[in-house]
């Protein structure tokens, strides 16, 4: 029963970032945009709610710092995918790595001194064997959120339409590059709060690098889900729950190759990339530039 509570813990809680992510994205590739940055946008905001966080001592203005930091960022990705029309992958792949070179030479020089790890102010959680923080109860709330825009408003219609076929959606009378923009915009809060939940809830620091691939374990949970809120948001928790047999084995001191758990929750999102695969087709003009007037 204990490990049970300890892998459903760990679930809940390594998961929290994958699902609040995933609730951005999955509106995001439902317009034709595929976020490759999702990786480098949440580094970003994690660094950012740390700093805000270490000098305001308010963990709750670091997560505000964060989504004001996951806004910019995804709006220099919009400038050279959305408004230069650039290959999205290539955009994407761009912005990781100034993503991890910015928020590794920021955190080395200002922070990494003597080889102390700092700790900062974290948003306060509940005692008990499943402890539950105020980021957490986000995850559901954008969720939800997420699918009554996709599929309970017109915005969401159009959304989707800009995502199908943007040429048919810009005929009858929206604008598929207004729209894409609007649901990145959205994608960017949620890669905020996700980002600023690694530093300032679940570690209480900053480590170079500490999304650790994250953001392309979103994007495989969002094929796997079928871009659909509730299963993406599934297939997240299945992941995560991935993570908290890693840290279960590791406690236990199994005789197993530590490096075989490292690499599970991976190993388990690539079999999901696999099966997802076989499926429903996503959107028909993910990832593919469009330019008004054409």
């Amino acid at each position: 029963m204990n490990e049970v509570l300890g892998i459903t813990a760990a679930a809940l809680s390594l998961g929290t970032p994958l699902v609040i992510a995933a609730a951005g994205e999955v509106v995001l590739e439902r317009s034709g945009v595929l976020n490759i940055g999702l990786e480098g946008t949440m580094l970003s905001s994690a660094f950012a709610a740390f700093y805000v966080s270490h000098v305001t001592g308010s963990p709750w203005l670091g997560v505000l710092a964060a989504i004001f930091v996951a806004l910019c960022v995804s709006g220099l990705t919009g400038l050279f995918a959305l408004g230069l029309g650039a290959d999205q992958v290539v955009v994407g792949t761009g912005m990781n790595l100034l993503c991890l070179g910015a928020t590794g030479s920021l955190f080395f020089t200002g922070f990494a001194r003597g080889g102390e790890l700092l700790s900062v102010p974290v948003v306060p959680s509940t005692a008990g064997r499943i402890p539950v923080n105020g980021l957490m109860l986000f995850a559901p709330l954008l969720v939800l959120a997420a699918w009554w825009l996709l599929w309970r408003t017109r915005w969401g219609l159009a959304v989707r339409a800009a995502g199908e076929d943007p040429v048919s959606c810009a005929a009858a009378g929206h604008f598929p590059l207004r729209l894409r923009w609007q649901a990145l915009g959205f994608a960017a809060v949620c890669a905020g709060m996700a980002g600023a939940y690694l530093s300032v809830a679940q570690t209480g620091s900053f480590a170079e690098n500490m999304t650790a691939g994250r953001g392309f374990v979103v994007i495989a949970a969002v094929t796997f889900g079928r871009w659909t809120p509730l299963g993406s948001a599934g297939a997240c928790l299945l992941i995560s729950a991935a993570y908290g047999v890693q840290y279960l084995a590791k406690a236990r001191e199994l005789p197993i190759p530590p490096q075989l758990f490292d690499a599970l929750p991976y190993m388990l999102a690539l079999a999901v990339l696999i099966g997802a695969g076989r499926g429903k087709a996503g959107p028909a003009a993910l990832a593919q530039p469009f330019e008004a007037g054409r």
